[in-house]
């Protein structure tokens, strides 16, 4: 990849590029993995060989990669860990933060620090303040939608939030349903990341201005109208329900990639009229008239 010249030219994409640092497989490859100080060691998923990653290691995958914006090597805590395990987590998440600023040799990059400590008040307030004199540019919050309830996330984010930078970015990770993207944004999140628009996608869920409609379902064998009146992507402009329908359930990947689409861009009008209600210091009338338009998800 650094041969072909990084991300941006590898793509031909001018905008900007965030990569991950390898923490969430941490997390969600714990089958494969053995945590220790050093780092993660990774049996390969194809032969079993042993592989060693590093938080030096991440960075310079990073490095090599080109990004904007790269993350720190973290360990992700799982819903249901004890104090004593959560905090062990976050001491090396803490101990590792140190290792990754110390790797890092790009000056055209900016590091987000994590902040973790899983459900616990008290170690999530411990890790934010280890991680605010690395956030030179913006702050990563990790460790949350890994299957608490949805209030539970929503009161770790209320805890935090006067004790978060002002004036830089507020990253929270793995977490993009609409109803998270709008109680994020409540509690001043800026950026999301989530691979739900096109997990659903693939299965046959549209996200839509009227709610979640499954083309997949018989219902909409016949139904010959937009994906969603209020949408001017190409896939509302040019398709129906019923041929979605179809090219879904008989596996054509044209069905997938037009229902990708429609879902990122219906996230993203989302965050626009966020953020213009915003400007118009009316985000919270704009929340209620989503949700009463678009149901729960």
């Amino acid at each position: 990849m650094a041969k072909a010249g990084g991300l941006h030219k590898f793509m031909d994409w001018d905008g900007p590029i965030l990569t991950d640092s390898g923490g969430f497989q941490v997390f969600s490859l714990t089958k494969l993995n053995k945590i220790r100080e050093e780092g993660v060691y990774f049996n390969s998923h194809i032969d079993g060989s042993r592989h060693l990653f590093t938080p030096e290691k991440s960075i310079a995958i990073q490095e090599n990669l080109g990004a904007d914006i790269i993350m720190q090597f973290d360990q992700c805590s799982e819903y249901g860990y004890t104090h004593t395990m959560a905090e062990e987590a976050m001491e090396l998440t803490s101990r590792w933060l140190e290792r990754c600023a110390a790797a890092r040799s790009r000056d055209d990059q900016v590091m987000f620090p994590i902040v973790q400590g899983n459900m616990y008040g008290d170690l999530r307030i411990e890790s934010l303040k280890r991680a605010l004199p690395f956030a030179e540019c913006g702050i990563g919050i990790g460790g949350l939608s890994v299957g608490e309830p949805k209030p539970l996330m929503y009161e770790i984010l209320d805890l935090m939030q006067p004790l978060l930078p002002e004036g830089m970015p507020r990253y929270l990770t793995g977490v993009g349903s609409p109803d998270c993207l709008i109680e994020g944004v409540k509690r001043g999140i800026d950026m999301f990341d989530c691979v739900l628009a096109t997990r659903v996608a693939r299965n046959g869920t549209a996200l839509t201005s009227g709610g979640k409609i499954v083309v997949r379902n018989g219902a909409y064998k016949e139904d010959f109208s937009p994906l969603d009146e209020k949408c001017g992507c190409c896939c509302c402009k040019n398709y129906t329900k019923a041929y979605l329908r179809h090219l879904v359930n008989v596996g054509e990947m044209l069905g997938a990639m037009l229902l990708s689409l429609h879902n990122i861009t219906f996230l993203h009008k989302l965050m626009r009229d966020m953020r213009e209600s915003i400007f118009a210091d009316s985000l919270e009338d704009f929340a209620k008239g989503f949700y009463a338009e678009y149901g729960a998800f």
